[in-house]
Formats: C-alpha cells, structure tokens, sequence
C-alpha cells in the first residue's frame, strides 16, 4: 500500500542519515587516529563493523520488540483520595495507532487480552486510535469491543483521531470520516470525553475523570481542548485529567487547576531510547513514565503502535498499571 512504502522510504532515509553520521564519526576517528601515527585507512577500515548497528537494530525493533509488551506499575499516593478509592487500579494505554496492527491483529488481541487480564477498575486511553482514518477498524474492532472494566473504557481524541493525516477531496469528507472514529469508540461502548468530564461515586466519595480534546503546545499540532469546559461539575475530591500532548501539562494544567493526575501520550519515546534517554527529549521536557510536581503528578505512556517507523528500540510498547493510593492508608 501507499503507507507501507511511505514507511520504508522513511525507515530507508532514517538508516541513511544514521550511516552517514557514522561514517562521519568514524572518518574522524582515523583521521585523529593518523595524527597519532596510526595508518589512516587501517583505523577507517577497522571501524566500519559499526556500521552494521543501525541495521541490526532496526531489523531487531520491527520483528522483536515491536511485538514485546511491557507492563509498567505505578503507584500514585495522595491525600486528596478518599479513603473508598484507595487500591483503585486504572490501566493507562495511548496511541494504539490501529495501522500498525493491520496484518498484526493476533498481537493486538494479546494485548487486550493483557488489560483485561489486570481486572482494572478503568482503562484510560489517552488517544491516537487511529493513524490515518476509519479504515483501521476494518480487521480490529472486534478485537477492542472486547476491553472491559468494573468503571468502564474511557477515552479521548489525539492528533490523528480527527483524520488530518489522509488525502480528502474536501473538508467534509475529513469531519465525516472523524466523526466515524468518535462513532465506533461509542459502538464500543466506551466514554469517550469531549471536553467533559464523569463522576465515579464509591458511597459518598467521588473520583472525576475529564477529558479533553487535543491541546498541544506545538504548533505542527492543532488544538480543540477547552480546559475550563472539560472540568464543568468536575467535582471529585481526587480528579484525573486525560490530555493527549504532555505539553498540556506544564501550560495549562499545573497553574490553573487542581487536577491531581495527568495522563498523556503522544511521544512514543520517539520509538527509540538508550539507556532511558531518547531524541525526542529536546521537544518534550516530559516524554515518557512518572513525573511530579508537589503533589500533582504526569505520566506519559509511550504507546502500543507505531506510525512513520514499524519498529522499536529500547521502547517497548507499554500497558501502565496505576494503583491509587490514600497516603493515610499507607
């Protein structure tokens, strides 16, 4: 398909760039190498093996770890939980990217399989369902209706969710084609949060779960979240707020409300870190696990698909297990 040869053009250019900063690096190293009184072309060809890496790794992210499943378990205590609550077990997925699991559905059936596996309260999908349109649904639907949870699935929309990223004859074919993706997450039977917000009662108490529409930071991605809509009758005494870009976050979040926990997305972890860092650390401040402010907390899950690239490297695609916790309790 036209995808799939956009993705090895991108992966070819990827590996490309890759090996030329090598052969670079590598020239260096001989040339510093000869002022030493080594031969040139001995050191040259001595360190050209390396260039056997990035090829390898790409071939071990996209048959390998693509397909490995992390589970990932975070405790969150807080004195803002009431005491009812405490031990509620939310799972927090993102970007599924339905794309990439066309072809792959036995995988994506294992994962739900994983979720479900974990009897959470909540699964809490923080968007990028789809990476072009509807079509994506196509061979995987049935495989999502299965998701189930005590509270219910509840998801919003990310940057790919409203269908920005196909060709469209016009305008009105992109909304429709949207509007089908918010449609069939209903079909599901899941909650999903447009700039609005549910109250989840344990006698009592209450915990809110808002969710916004996609608000970035980034200019490349466009907005349609309205914060102060989203948490209209928001009235848990413990509030999770679901936002697709971590960006949110350090914006909007922290200096104008008292949301608790954050849960966000978007970053993949650019699909590649080493030793925990990745690349894409120089766009997001905040691009993967827990990070806490005071009592206010984020976590941003890396995603379970993939878009541009088919592989991962040092990126596992990861299903958050969140317990909450009343400090009290503890």
């Amino acid at each position: 398909t036209k995808t799939e040869i956009m993705s090895l053009i991108f992966t070819f250019i990827l590996l490309l760039a890759i090996t030329l900063i090598l052969t670079l690096l590598i020239t260096i190293v001989a040339a510093i190498r000869k002022l030493m009184g080594q031969p040139f072309w001995k050191s040259f060809k001595a360190g050209l093996w390396i260039l056997l890496l990035p090829p390898l790794a790409l071939l071990y992210g996209s048959f390998i770890e693509r397909n490995q499943t992390q589970t990932n378990n975070v405790e969150i205590v807080s004195n803002n939980l009431p005491a009812t609550f405490n031990g509620y077990k939310i799972v927090h997925i993102s970007d599924m990217h339905l794309l990439s699991f066309i072809g792959r559905e036995e995988t994506l059936a294992q994962i739900v399989e994983k979720i479900n596996a974990q009897q959470p309260d909540a699964i809490l999908f923080t968007g990028d369902l789809v990476t072009q349109n509807s079509s994506e649904f196509n061979t995987t639907k049935d495989i999502l209706a299965r998701l189930h949870a005590r509270d219910g699935v509840y998801s919003i929309l990310g940057n790919h969710d409203y269908s920005f990223y196909n060709l469209w004859e016009n305008e009105e074919l992109r909304k429709k084609d949207a509007d089908a993706i918010v449609a069939q997450q209903r079909a599901f039977g899941w909650n999903i949060l447009l700039n609005e917000n549910r109250n989840i009662t344990r006698e009592k108490d209450t915990l809110s779960i808002i969710g916004v529409e996609n608000t970035s930071m980034k200019h490349k991605f466009r907005s349609f979240g309205n914060l102060t809509k989203a948490t209209q009758g928001a009235n848990g005494q413990f509030k999770i707020l679901m936002t697709h870009d971590p960006s949110h976050w350090r914006a909007e979040v922290l200096p104008k409300t008292d949301i608790d926990l954050t849960l966000s997305g978007h970053t993949h972890a650019m699909q590649s870190t080493l030793f925990g860092w990745s690349i894409i650390s120089f766009i997001y401040k905040e691009f993967m696990g827990l990070y806490s402010e005071g009592n206010r907390h984020l976590y941003v899950n890396i995603g379970l698909g993939e878009t541009m690239f088919p592989f991962r490297v040092g990126a596992k695609p990861e299903i958050t297990v969140i317990t909450l916790k009343n400090r009290s309790a503890e």
